[in-house]
């Protein structure tokens, strides 16, 4: 069984090595996983903390990471006729 620390090590291993995020890229997704309370069960329930988890855990964590995003406005410009994206 991982500790915790070795739990949150692994997921963020496999999320460079399954979705090709750099390790800065998959530690911001981890951390912000972390802050959003994502991982408290797995810090309360050693049980929680298995390989098969991990691979679970960094495969939703990958498919959460641009839904808090918001997106950009589109900006319309006038060109006279109808408006088109810029």
């Amino acid at each position: 069984m991982m500790t915790y620390e070795e739990y949150l090590d692994e997921v963020t291993t496999l999320m460079t090595e399954r979705f090709d995020l750099s390790d800065d890229e998959a530690i911001k997704h981890v951390m912000r996983a972390q802050a959003a309370d994502f991982f408290t069960l797995h810090d309360d329930i050693p049980d929680m903390r298995t390989q098969e988890r991990a691979e679970q855990d960094a495969k939703t964590i990958y498919d959460m990471r641009n839904k808090s995003r918001g997106h950009a406005p589109v900006k319309l410009v006038k060109t006279g006729g109808k408006p088109r994206k810029a």
